[in-house]
């Protein structure tokens, strides 16, 4: 779950978390803030892997005291070869307070319809980026020798 203030830009490297993928955006990422009074603002290394990549950062010094959710969870809720639905969740106090599918056109390059909320729409960005890699990736099996 992704704080919802944040504004993810490009992927991170080096974040130093042992199962990048696993994070809620699918990759650990570098962007901005936009809490309200810290647009823009870019938040240290440290804020990157504790708050904004994780959500709910209620120790977070630019986190809103009055807001309409804490953290935004995405996941893939079907995937075909040409389209690709990815659901999201805003939770506060973790509980869901809006939900919603995204739909993304692969052959199209191009979302059948965008999020209202620029930040939300760029985090689903960043998720699906982060799952098209990985769904394209070649698997290898391990699987041993028959004899």
């Amino acid at each position: 779950m992704a704080c919802p203030y944040f504004v993810p830009i490009e992927k991170c490297v080096e974040g130093g978390w042992l199962h990048p993928a696993r994070l809620p955006l699918g990759a650990g990422w570098n962007g901005h803030c936009a809490a309200p009074g810290h647009e823009g603002a870019q938040p240290a290394a440290q804020d990157m892997r504790e708050f904004c990549n994780l959500g709910y950062a209620a120790a977070c010094p630019r986190l809103p005291q009055t807001r309409s959710a804490d953290a935004v969870r995405f996941s893939v809720a079907r995937d075909l070869p040409q389209r690709v639905w990815l659901r999201f969740v805003c939770e506060a106090g973790h509980l869901p307070v809006d939900h919603g599918t995204l739909e993304y056109d692969v052959s199209a390059a191009a979302w059948t319809g965008r999020h209202p909320d620029a930040r939300i729409q760029k985090m689903a960005e960043c998720y699906l980026q982060s799952y098209l890699e990985r769904r394209s990736s070649p698997v290898t099996s391990q699987s041993p020798a028959h004899e």
